[in-house]
């Protein structure tokens, strides 16, 4: 289980919320709440690809903007502003979000995790900084290894050459006599 995302460490409430039944839903033609006057629906195009969401999110909430540690269960804050929101686009979108290099770097170093305005909550423990720092770890690692690779392909495909351009002297040497 991946310990860092915000969302995996929340199985049975994700279950309770998503067996809601319709009754459960706000009815449209009640007064919006709160939190709804302040923030603005999902465009349907951001509602479709989870890239398009995160750069919502990220326009939206202070949180996303700036690459904050998030609290744990962020997703329900997320529900909760934006209703409607499709379930598996917003996981999506957080993966992305939790696994960038940015957030990893910042949960590496960080002490505190934020709601969505970027209100400090609870501390981020020492197990997910250690779970942030392995990942980048084996990020750096993996990097590292590709570029190896290619600089190893690209001196076989020179020494190749230079082997074919010296025989094909050899060659025309011998079949000048």
């Amino acid at each position: 289980m991946n310990t860092m995302s915000p969302v995996a460490e929340l199985p049975e409430a994700t279950e309770t919320a998503t067996h809601a039944t319709p009754d459960a839903q706000p009815a449209t033609s009640a007064a919006p709440a709160p939190e709804a006057d302040a923030h603005a629906a999902v465009p349907a195009e951001a509602a479709q690809s989870p890239r398009a969401l995160l750069k919502h999110l990220q326009q939206q909430f202070v949180a996303f903007r700036n690459c904050l540690p998030l609290a744990i269960g962020i997703d329900k804050q997320v529900l909760a502003r934006l209703p409607g929101l499709n379930r598996k686009t917003m996981r999506a979108a957080l993966g992305i979000h939790t696994g960038s290099m940015r957030y990893l770097r910042a949960m590496e170093k960080a002490t505190v995790r934020y709601d969505l305005d970027g209100n400090p909550g609870a501390e981020v423990t020492d197990t997910h900084r250690l779970h942030a720092k392995e990942l980048l770890q084996e990020r750096f690692k993996k990097e590292a290894d590709r570029k190896k690779a290619e600089r190893e392909a690209a001196a076989q495909v020179e020494a190749d050459r230079k082997r074919q351009e010296k025989l094909q002297q050899l060659a025309s040497k011998f079949a000048k006599r």
